[in-house]
C-alpha cells in the first residue's frame, strides 16, 4: 500500500518530490521512521505523511509534531518552509480530531479533517484533497490481500 500512496502522490503532479518511505530520524540514541516523506517544491516544505491503518487516536497527533519538529530542525533548510503532517487513518472522529489539534501550532491534517487552522491560503491548493488520498487508499487498500 505504501508504494501505491507513494506513486499516487507522485502522480498528484507538480511540486511532489518523494524522499523516501520508512525515512530514518536518529534522535538521540533512537531511529524513528516516517512512513513518507516527500518534498514540494512549489511550497519549498517537506510533507511527511503518517499511515495508520486503525481509527485515529489522540496520541497520533503528538507522533505527528515530534516528527514535523525533527524534520524542521534535521532536514529543512533556513529558507524552507514549516514541515506539513498529513495523517492519513481508517477512520476518525471529527470531535477527536478537534481537540488533538486545538493547541498544535504546525500544520497538520488528520484523514477528512481539514487542516489545522493555521494553514496559510497559499497552501491550500497547492496539496492534495482529503477526499483523493481516500479515494486512493480505498482503490489500494481493495486490491490487497485479505
Amino acid at each position: 500500500m505504501l508504494d501505491h500512496l507513494r506513486q499516487f502522490l507522485l502522480e498528484l503532479g507538480v511540486g511532489f518530490a518523494f524522499v523516501g518511505s520508512q525515512y530514518r530520524l536518529t534522535i538521540g540514541n533512537e531511529d524513528f521512521f516516517i512512513d513518507l516523506l516527500f518534498y514540494h517544491l512549489k511550497l519549498r516544505a517537506f510533507v511527511v505523511v503518517d499511515l495508520k491503518m486503525k481509527a485515529f487516536e489522540p496520541e497520533f497527533t503528538g507522533k505527528m509534531n515530534f516528527y514535523l519538529s525533527a524534520v524542521n530542525d534535521l532536514l529543512r533548510h533556513p529558507d524552507d518552509q514549516p514541515s506539513i503532517g498529513i495523517i492519513l487513518c481508517k477512520t476518525r472522529d471529527r470531535f477527536v480530531a478537534e481537540y488533538a489539534l486545538r493547541d498544535i501550532n504546525k500544520p497538520i491534517g488528520i484523514s477528512e479533517y481539514r487542516l489545522a487552522e493555521s494553514l496559510p491560503e497559499k497552501l491550500k491548493g497547492s496539496l492534495p484533497t482529503i477526499e483523493e488520498l481516500e479515494s486512493e487508499l480505498g482503490a489500494a487498500s481493495a486490491k490487497e490481500p485479505g
